[in-house]
């Protein structure tokens, strides 16, 4: 199974952001592919292929990660791209967390994955929500300036999800994303 661990925004919160995107979606730029609603999240740790025999130590790591783990506010604000604005491939909105907890959590679930003896991507941590992704490298600065104003309501993140992706089979060719664990923070 492809995996990756990840927090993901109430509807109120998706559904505010998706008010503000929606009219940039209504004016289709074919190298510009927007993210869906549903598949919105905020990727703590990206796992790739597991194993299924893996998985059950996995959950129990991401249980003891999440049970150490007191609910904390977070805002989604603000815009950025990777690699870069001139050769974006991905448009993303920030993820504002005033106490540092997402990047904390984002370290207690990598290491949980390690011990389970899954490989997790070793790129750095940036908090983000991807918004949309380019066909190509492209300049995005426009959408960056439209988007760096965006600042969405806060909410209290309370639980982290394992989910899986299952590529080409989602919206648009994209990935559909299926939960398959799930823990509240009770720290």
């Amino acid at each position: 199974m492809r995996l990756f661990v990840a927090v993901v925004p109430p509807v109120e919160v998706v559904e505010h952001l998706s008010e503000f995107v929606e009219p940039r979606r209504s004016h289709p730029d074919e190298d510009v592919r927007w993210a869906s609603d549903e598949t919105w999240h905020i990727t703590l740790a990206f796992l790739g292929e597991v194993p299924e025999w893996k998985t059950d130590d996995l959950g129990e790591g991401l249980e003891r990660a999440a049970a150490r783990q007191k609910p904390f506010d977070l805002r989604l604000g603000g815009a950025g791209a990777f690699p870069g604005v001139p050769d974006a491939r991905v448009l993303w909105t920030g993820v504002h967390d005033e106490t540092g907890s997402l990047k904390h959590l984002a370290m207690t679930t990598r290491s949980a994955a390690n011990k389970a003896g899954v490989t997790v991507d070793g790129r750095k941590f940036t908090p983000h929500l991807t918004l949309a992704r380019m066909r190509r490298p492209m300049d995005v600065v426009r959408w960056v300036r439209v988007f760096d104003e965006y600042q969405g309501p806060a909410w209290t993140a309370e639980n982290l999800r394992l989910i899986s992706s299952r590529l080409g089979e989602g919206p648009s060719h994209g990935a559909a994303y299926d939960t398959v664990g799930e823990w509240d923070f009770l720290g």
